[in-house]
């Protein structure tokens, strides 16, 4: 067992050789570099797969053991200080490896074919690459300086994954303000960490935990500074994941490739946060204050999340809200003590969120060929519908995810979710009351989302073609190149399906845009002219195989939660793995109930799920139109003071959840045009008063000397009457004075 932790350092040094490569690959040979960019993909899976294995190898000694083992190696000692680099292995850690590299390897899979298109696709993936590298570094560090120099590598190649279409300007702003944002919570995290350097003298986790706690049972240490440390720290926490106030970069994130939105921004960068608090816990929770703080911003990030959803048109924007909502379930949690539950939710909502992403990008690549290749329009649930008929296995993916962020059992969001509001009814009546509405909401706006994008009829247009002369079917893919195959000639509408070669070493030449060919082309005539229109497709098998991986998670994930031994329904099977790596007391620890509590409690959280699907259903379904379902309801309160109250309600939810709170108008006004008014009079200061008092002094000195050359003529006689005339005026002034007073 030791002999297999040793070698635990190269799991955050698999997938930099690749990045490595593809990076001195296009700066000296960037012809051959592109022409065997299907070689770079299968090195990253093969890297990322054999770093998965060790992670889950590590993972199956956690459950039969529970070792926490540690490794450090000297970096730099002078005199009292000492720095020390290694890694730690234990159940958090091999949590997040697994969650890393097997949501990774999905990833890189999909986006063989998502990217394929895109010039740009060799520096995605060596961006992906340096990506998984540094977040598999940070859940591995063994102390907080660590921990920070990973965190920043995340945040960079976040920046720049953001930021990967840079010509497109909301993009461009799209990463700038992630990076701004996060640098406000990287700054208080520095400062934490610095803080509690200065009260430990120590980066290490156990010396923080162990010290802090001695001191501050020994009075030996200022309570309030105590406090202010670990808020630092948790303000790190804050921005990284996504919680209120430093929630505003997240849905803008969206501008980065769908891929990115699975990866990044739903099972791995913004659990860092998650990861970080669960790791200093033992610290927190000797802090009361730090608890409910936690807790606080979690119930607000909760119903913050939820309740801006309600009204976004962009697919991706409404599930970026979604995702922030969701962790705000875990950082309540979090805040409540129960530590098992929170990174049980985690490990659920990280598959079922990226299995709704990755589906999302789906439809999004179903899309484009009809309303055009601008995300405006392509990701704008406003004109999709009726694409079941179109994209069924998407569809039966999507659904099921959907389901599953709403809490419906048996999948796999039900058991975590209903864990944590069970919990949160020990701790507070209050945040307990507030989750089950919002576990109300999420129901109601995922199930928006489904229904606005398959329910109904198509609600655009298609774009009519006169030749499909120069379309193409392509393929630069990790399974091999496609070839379509005509079902049936007969049909008016003829039916193609696509056989898959696997590990073909012929593939299709690539035009420009070859996102523009379609594999269903439907010919019809009219006005005597024949038209070629293409139809939403569903994607090829590269793009359909993670969805169907992630789909299998969703559906049997939650069984882990599950003791079949006893009878009872609890987290016994995750009772070693997702044990903290310190002890202290976890206040859920012994939490579990009989049959007949756990069924009682999920009736009531699932009737509450029930209740939303039905809401969404009666507004969003098929059977009335959206404006039908709104004048069904308002059939009911005629005209009168109660009309005018609806709509003035309905009106203030829309403008409240389409406007995003108005919290990035407040941060606009007040810290955008704040700093920039604070410039403007900085500006002033600086060039009238500082330059003018400099320019002044230059100017007088001018002035005087040029008076004193003009009187001076360089006769030493008109020098000693001048001195003679300036010394009798001083002397008559001062015998004046004397002879007066």
């Amino acid at each position: 067992m030791e002999h297999t932790y040793q070698y635990a350092w190269i799991i955050p040094l698999l997938p930099l050789p690749v990045t490595m490569l593809i990076g001195l690959g296009l700066l000296l040979i960037p012809t051959a570099t592109k022409n065997i960019r299907r070689i770079w993909v299968f090195l990253n899976v093969l890297l990322l797969s054999i770093a998965m294995g060790f992670s889950v190898n590590l993972s199956i000694q956690q459950i039969n053991g529970s070792f926490i083992y540690q490794y450090l190696w000297s970096w730099t000692i002078n005199n009292d200080f000492s720095l020390e680099f290694g890694y730690l292995i234990d159940s958090l850690t091999s949590i997040m490896s697994i969650l890393i590299t097997n949501v990774g390897i999905l990833v890189f899979i999909y986006s063989d074919s998502y990217m394929s298109h895109d010039r740009g696709y060799l520096r995605f993936f060596a961006y992906l690459s340096f990506f998984n590298a540094s977040m598999l570094g940070l859940v591995t560090s063994s102390n907080l300086i660590q921990i920070y120099i990973f965190w920043e590598l995340v945040g960079m190649c976040s920046y720049l994954l953001i930021g990967f279409w840079f010509t497109r300007p909301i993009a461009a702003s799209a990463c700038q303000k992630a990076f701004v944002t996060n640098r406000v919570g990287d700054f208080g995290l520095l400062l934490g960490v610095l803080g509690l350097y200065w009260i430990t003298g120590s980066f290490e986790f156990r010396d923080l935990f162990e010290i802090t706690n001695n001191l501050a049972h020994n009075n030996g240490i200022s309570s309030l500074f105590v406090t202010l440390c670990a808020s630092l720290l948790f303000v790190g926490a804050v921005a990284k994941s996504a919680q209120f106030p430093l929630h505003v970069w997240l849905p803008d994130a969206m501008e980065g490739p769908t891929p990115i939105s699975a990866l990044i921004h739903a099972a791995t960068m913004v659990a860092a946060g998650i990861f970080l608090v669960a790791r200093l816990l033992p610290l927190f929770i000797t802090i009361p204050y730090i608890m409910n703080f936690i807790s606080l911003i979690g119930v607000i990030t909760v119903v913050l999340g939820a309740t801006l959803a309600l009204a976004q048109r962009d697919i991706k924007r409404s599930l970026a809200y979604s995702t922030m909502s969701q962790l705000g379930y875990i950082m309540l949690a979090l805040g409540i003590g129960s530590y098992r539950a929170a990174l049980f939710h985690l490990i659920t909502h990280a598959y079922s969120k990226a299995l709704l992403f990755l589906g999302s990008g789906s439809i999004i690549h179903s899309m484009e060929p009809i309303v055009g290749y601008s995300p405006d329009k392509s990701q704008n649930m406003v004109l999709m519908g009726g694409l079941t008929r179109y994209i069924p296995i998407t569809r039966t993916t999507f659904l099921l995810g959907t389901l599953s962020i709403c809490g419906i059992p048996p999948l796999a969001c039900f058991w975590s979710k209903d864990e944590i509001l069970n919990d949160s009814w020990l701790y507070s009546q209050i945040f307990a009351i507030i989750a089950c509405f919002t576990a109300g909401l999420t129901a109601f706006y995922m199930f928006r989302v489904y229904l606005l994008t398959f329910d109904g009829n198509l609600r655009v247009h298609f774009k009519n073609y006169s030749s499909a002369k120069n379309n193409s079917l392509y393929s630069i893919s990790l399974w091999g190149k496609e070839v379509p195959k005509v079902i049936n000639k007969n049909l008016l509408f003829s039916t193609i399906r696509n056989k898959v070669l696997f590990f073909s070493k012929d593939t299709y030449k690539i035009n420009n845009n070859p996102r523009k060919n379609t594999r269903y082309l439907s010919t019809y005539f009219g006005n005597g002219k024949k038209y070629t229109s293409m139809y939403p497709h569903e994607p090829n098998n590269t793009m359909l195989f993670p969805l169907l991986i992630l789909t299998l998670f969703t559906l049997f994930i939650g069984s882990i939660g599950i003791d079949f031994d006893r009878g009872e329904m609890g987290f016994d099977i995750l009772s070693k793995w997702l044990s903290p790596s310190t002890n202290f007391v976890d206040q859920n620890s012994n939490f579990s109930v009989n049959s007949y509590e756990f069924i009682t409690n999920a009736i009531f959280s699932v009737s509450i799920a029930f209740f939303g699907l039905f809401i969404a259903y009666i507004l969003y379904g098929s059977t009335y139109s959206f404006f039908q379902n709104f004048d069904l309801i308002n059939s009911f309160v005629k005209s009168g003071p109660k009309r005018i109250i609806l709509d003035k309600i309905k009106n203030v939810i829309y403008n409240w959840s389409y406007n995003r709170g108005y919290i990035d108008i407040f941060y606009t006004q007040i810290f955008i045009m704040g700093i920039r008014v604070l410039t403007k009079l900085t500006g002033f200061f600086d060039r009238y008063i500082i330059d003018g008092i400099t320019n002044g002094v230059g100017i007088a000195s001018l002035f005087i000397g040029e008076g004193i050359k003009s009187i001076g003529g360089g006769r030493i006689s008109s020098y000693l009457f001048l001195y003679l005339f300036y010394v009798s005026i001083f002397l008559f002034i001062f015998l004046f004075l004397n002879f007066r007073f």
